[in-house]
């Protein structure tokens, strides 16, 4: 409950501040990609300005999930690796509990065959 008050005291006014500045910035940029003719460049974008601001906020979002996944590589490794073995143990403590409940079932049958 906590985590969902601050996400919204954080989420909320991040939002609406971008709306306010897709709104009041609707005005055309033109992006020059030719750093040695910027009067006649041979690559420019012409878009609105909020444009630029969503994008360049979606390629950091992108960025940075993409370093926390990678940084993270190690742990989801470990994890599978801890996965299997626990899914091995399990195979083998079955199997165990399998031959001592055989092994029970044919005792009383080897006492009777003997006669004790």
């Amino acid at each position: 409950m906590l985590r969902r008050i601050v996400w919204l005291l954080i989420a909320l006014p991040a939002g609406l501040l971008l709306v306010t500045l897709a709104v009041v910035n609707r005005h055309e940029v033109r992006l020059v990609l030719d750093p040695f003719r910027p009067e006649t460049p041979v690559v420019s974008l012409v878009l609105p300005f909020y444009a630029y601001l969503f994008g360049t906020l979606l390629i950091g979002v992108l960025l940075g999930g993409t370093a926390m996944w990678m940084s993270q590589a190690r742990w989801r490794r470990s994890a599978r690796l801890q996965g299997r073995a626990a899914a091995r143990w399990h195979g083998e403590a079955d199997r165990l509990i399998r031959e001592r409940d055989a092994l029970a079932a044919a005792r009383p049958k080897q006492l009777a065959a003997t006669g004790s």
